[in-house]
C-alpha cells in the first residue's frame, strides 16, 4: 500500500476552481466568444464545473466540449496494449473563439500538445489558453499554463491524483508514492 497525503480537500477544489473562473474572466474581458474544452477524463467535469462558476459571475452560458486526445497521442504504445482510437467531434464551432482548454493535471505537457494539436484539426480559435487544477512540474515540450489551481512540486517518484465526485465519488487531489521504484 502506498502512502498518501491530501494536497486539497474538497473546499481547497472549489476555491481553486472560483478563483481561475475569475481569472479566465478577467484575462478574457468577460465571457463572450468563450468556449471551454475539457480533456477526457477528468477535465471534463472540470471544465462543467468552470462553466457553473462563469454563469454565476458574468451571467452567460459559456459552451463546454469534451476532446478525446488518443488519436493525437504520441505514446500510445507505451500507455495502451490495444488503443482505442477515437476521434474527437466538437459540437460547437471554434473559428475565432477564445478556447480555455482544462485538465487536471499537467505533468510532461504532452496531453496538451496532442489537445492543441485535436483542436487545430476542428478549426481555427482567437486564441488557446490552459486551465488546470494542478501543475506538479517536470515538462517535456514547453507549454505552460495560463490558470493554475496549485502547484506541487513534485518528484518522479510521486502521483498525483485527482479524484472527481463525477467520476470517483470524492472530490480530493492525493499525492501517492509510486510502488516498487
Amino acid at each position: 500500500m502506498s502512502e498518501k497525503k491530501i494536497l486539497l480537500d474538497e473546499a481547497a477544489i472549489n476555491r481553486a476552481l472560483t478563483r481561475i473562473a475569475h481569472e479566465i474572466i478577467e484575462t478574457n474581458k468577460g465571457a463572450m466568444d468563450m468556449v471551454l474544452v475539457g480533456i477526457e477524463t477528468r477535465g471534463v467535469p472540470l471544465a462543467h464545473r468552470l462553466a457553473e462558476k462563469i454563469k454565476m459571475i458574468e451571467n452567460v452560458e459559456v459552451p463546454v466540449e469534451e476532446l478525446n486526445i488518443t488519436f493525437y497521442r504520441d505514446d500510445l504504445e507505451k500507455k495502451f496494449e490495444q488503443p482505442v482510437m477515437e476521434e474527437s467531434k466538437l459540437n460547437t464551432i471554434i473559428n475565432g473563439k477564445s478556447i480555455v482548454l482544462v485538465d487536471d493535471v499537467i505533468y510532461t505537457g504532452r496531453t496538451v500538445r496532442a489537445a492543441m494539436d485535436a483542436l487545430m484539426d476542428s478549426g481555427r480559435p482567437s486564441h488557446i489558453k490552459l486551465a488546470c487544477l494542478i501543475d506538479r512540474g517536470h515538462r517535456e515540450v514547453p507549454i505552460r499554463p495560463d490558470f493554475v489551481g496549485k502547484n506541487i512540486p513534485t518528484s518522479k517518484k510521486e502521483i498525483v491524483r485527482v479524484h472527481i465526485a463525477e467520476i470517483d465519488g470524492d472530490n480530493v487531489v492525493l499525492l501517492e508514492m509510486k510502488e516498487g521504484k
